[in-house]
């Protein structure tokens, strides 16, 4: 499923236009990405939790030159599934 069939989903489920859809998904994905900008997670009650988890910085190595370099600690986003959205799978 991408984004244009998940709009499509919405749309029929709560009986709106596509365009509302779309409108009401950008909105709830722009709020989710200010909301970890600001180091916040994002709890969806059944659904799962969006947070910012740190990726320490490391020793790598260039594959072409085969020379060690350092790699910085980054923010990456994480997505923890909450237990009714397991079940849903399972």
């Amino acid at each position: 499923m991408n984004k244009s069939d998940l709009i499509d989903a919405i749309a029929d489920s709560a009986g709106i236009s596509k365009a509302c859809a779309g409108d009401a998904l950008n909105g709830a994905l722009s709020a989710i990405k200010d909301a970890l900008k600001k180091n916040e997670s994002v709890t969806l009650v059944g659904f799962g939790t969006f947070r910012v988890g740190k990726r320490a910085a490391r020793a790598g190595r260039n594959p072409r030159t085969g020379e060690v370099i350092e790699i910085k600690e980054v923010k990456v986003p994480k997505f923890t599934a909450g237990k009714a959205l397991k079940d849903a799978v399972n």
